[in-house]
């Protein structure tokens, strides 16, 4: 059994689980309803009490997209920074804190870290099995926009090569991100540092030109201004990373020599099994440090994933709680039209019918609720990605999956189960008492 469920699509499993999620309400349904066409009168008693009936349907979907918006969101978060990260195979640093690296080179978080020096660069380039080893320089910014010195390839590779204008050509030429507010051929000069510890006036001289703006990533590398890693060097009073007779280039190969040292060097390989083995070959101790900014992200994601279960156990109680209070409602409504009901059994209405109508009432009130919470739970998603995205630079999309309907239709199972109860405490009531009410 568990190969036939195994060789299904993704899909058919997805559609499977659902239906099998609902079944048992359902089941319960037609076996209530069966012979009997209570709707009219349900919709009488909708009608009757309107101004209730809407409160509980609103509950109902206020607490369902609560918790459909959350579990969507956590999804949507971690589907972005895999995104975010998706450019960066191998990143080689001085040993340190993996995470921190990360952030900085990835995500672009300010934080100081020692400088891997030109030998260690010239030997990571120059490796057979390297095709990319791309330097960055940090540390300065331009407004909320930091200022990243790298290589040509590099930033044609982080764009997919779409370039609004063209690719700088000379150390005092750079790129615009996508949300950066200079247009092509604006000039800006760099302030040493970020936020309000950034030195405005530190490279007064100098004076960089807009050439090429990069089309959207979805990454924090919209927000920053890239040039040459040599324009960065220069404006700090450093070596350009070239001897004296060819002080004038732009790009690599660098000469050791004349490398002034970068916090991280961007490593991408050929084959796939080269970056395991550049990965192994220059994690070295008090030397360097080589690691996979995917498998950093897995780790935080495992961390993730405990958090999910967390807020996965407390949408869960949430419902739960709003179950409990939907099932205290239902006792009461059925209250407000106790005399109605025991009309009913006083003309002879059968006792299943009587139960159909209670029961149809409550189930009506829990399906439009869930209905109702589902476009809750996409537009609360869709308002807390757009808060993230604008946050964190990170583009956050999170529609929603089929995780969140399964836990819609557990739900609603689960509720329209529940709702029995107060369909069978009604037929326990005295007719005589009902009718005095």
């Amino acid at each position: 059994m568990s190969d036939l469920w195994y060789s299904l699509p993704a899909l058919a499993q997805d559609i499977a689980l659902t239906f099998a999620l609902l079944l048992p309400a359902l089941l319960v349904g037609a076996l209530v309803l069966r012979g009997f066409a209570p709707w009219p009168l349900t919709r009488a008693i909708l009608w009757r009490f309107r101004g209730a009936s809407v409160m509980f349907v609103l509950l109902i979907a206020i607490s369902v997209g609560m918790g459909i918006g959350l579990l969507a969101q956590e999804r949507g978060l971690r589907r972005g920074t895999a995104q975010a990260a998706d450019k960066f195979d191998l990143v080689v640093s001085a040993p340190g804190s993996e995470l921190s690296v990360m952030l900085a080179a990835v995500f672009l978080q300010p934080t100081d870290m020692p400088l891997l020096d030109g030998a260690t660069y010239d030997e990571i380039a120059s490796h057979e099995n390297v095709s990319v080893a791309a330097p960055l320089a940090f540390g300065d910014s331009y407004g909320d926009a930091p200022v990243i010195g790298t290589t040509a390839e590099f930033a044609r590779d982080l764009a997919d090569d779409r370039i609004e204008g063209r690719m700088w050509q000379a150390s005092d030429e750079a790129l615009a991100g996508a949300l950066v507010p200079l247009g092509v051929g604006e000039s800006f000069t760099p302030a040493h540092g970020h936020g309000d510890a950034a030195e405005g006036d530190a490279h007064g001289d100098a004076h960089l030109q807009i050439v090429g703006r990069m089309a959207p990533t979805g990454t924090p590398w919209d927000r920053a201004i890239l040039l040459p890693v040599e324009a960065v060097w220069e404006v700090h009073g450093l070596a350009n990373g070239h001897a004296p007779e060819r002080a004038g280039q732009i790009g690599p190969p660098f000469d050791p020599d004349y490398f002034p040292g970068t916090p991280a060097v961007v490593v991408r390989a050929e084959a796939l099994w080269a970056n395991y083995a550049l990965r192994s070959e220059f994690t070295r101790d008090r030397e360097t440090m080589a690691f996979f900014p995917g498998a950093v992200l897995a780790g935080l994601y495992a961390v993730l994933g405990d958090i999910r279960q967390v807020m996965s156990l407390m949408a869960l109680v949430t419902q739960g709680l709003v179950a409990a209070s939907v099932l205290l409602g239902l006792f009461i409504l059925s209250r407000l039209f106790r005399r109605q009901i025991a009309l009913l059994r006083a003309l002879g209405a059968p006792a299943r019918f009587v139960f159909a109508v209670v029961w149809s009432f409550g189930a009506a009130l829990l399906v439009a609720g869930a209905g109702l919470g589902l476009l809750t739970g996409v537009a609360a998603a869709s308002v807390l990605s757009r808060v993230v995205t604008a946050r964190t630079d990170i583009l956050v999309t999170a529609p929603v999956g089929w995780s969140e309907i399964h836990f819609l239709a557990g739900f609603v199972s689960v509720t329209l189960l529940l709702s029995l109860l107060p369909a069978a405490v009604v037929l326990r009531q005295q007719v005589v008492d009902g009718l005095r009410a």
